[in-house]
């Protein structure tokens, strides 16, 4: 079963069953996290959980600890117990021992981000994520973001360079999280900036952020109408033409045509 991605994504902590109905009902898909969002000491509590509060496998995704620590072994053996089959690999490096599951590598290490290209590559890997706050920790630094908020270069190179390789291999791209709750414009304009480069979806770690996300996605009214024109047009010119003063391509047909997409998956 291929599970939808996004374009809102929701983190919730796995040992708050409580919360799992809500997160389902306000997102287009769930993570539910065993890795950072629990403590270690609750973490057994939230494999019951797992197993316990089952929701749609359709639109759910379990984020599992990295390979090489007990805790992942556990959480596989947790997830045999279900009907989740698409898992998220906290610090992905490596997949290998994952075939039976759609991946998503979430490349937050320097060795993540190095090995992003051979992490799309793979057969099982449906999506790539990026994340900043461990890939800064991972270099020994102590922030992604400048005063002003904008990323640092080596966290926009992360999220360049992760975007190019699901590009390069045909899968989704998932745009890291934006911390700072309250900044709802700061988060509008990101995910706008990831929509216009070709971000699948943004993940958002509070529920208030999800419709914040969904609207950026969204194309607008005369996004959308300009995008009808200019495919309307190309259908009567031979060739290259122009359309209101820009000369319009191939190229800038398959943009058009995405605005399109987006808005259909919008309204669906």
């Amino acid at each position: 079963m291929t599970v939808v991605i996004g374009p809102a994504l929701l983190f919730c902590p796995a040992d708050r069953a409580d919360r799992f109905d809500k997160a389902a009902a306000r997102a287009d898909t769930v993570i539910l996290d065993l890795e950072d969002a629990v403590a270690p000491a609750d973490r057994e509590a939230a494999r019951r959980a797992l197993i316990e509060t089952p929701l749609d496998p359709a639109t759910t995704v379990v984020r599992v600890n990295p390979r090489g620590t007990a805790d992942h072994e556990l959480d596989l053996a947790a997830l045999a117990q279900t009907d989740y089959r698409t898992i998220m690999l906290a610090k992905a490096v490596d997949v290998s021992g994952l075939d039976g599951f759609s991946v998503i590598a979430l490349c937050e290490t320097a060795h993540g981000v190095l090995a992003c290209e051979a992490l799309a590559a793979q057969p099982h890997v449906v999506a790539l994520m990026w994340g900043a706050e461990d890939l800064v920790a991972s270099l020994g630094g102590t922030s992604s973001r400048h005063d002003d908020a904008r990323y640092r270069d080596v966290a926009v190179h992360a999220r360049a360079r992760v975007l190019l390789a699901a590009g390069a291999h045909g899968i989704a791209a998932i745009d890291a999280v934006h911390l700072d709750i309250a900044d709802l414009e700061g988060l509008a304009a990101e995910a706008r900036d990831a929509a216009a480069q070709g971000f699948t979806a943004t993940a958002c770690i509070h529920p208030s952020q999800v419709e914040t996300v969904r609207e950026a996605y969204r194309p607008s009214t005369a996004d959308v109408e300009r995008a009808r024109a200019i495919i309307d047009a190309a259908e009567r010119a031979a060739g290259v033409f122009v359309f209101d003063g820009q000369m319009i391509d191939e190229p800038l047909l398959r943009h058009a045509r995405q605005v399109l997409l987006r808005a259909r998956t919008a309204s669906s």
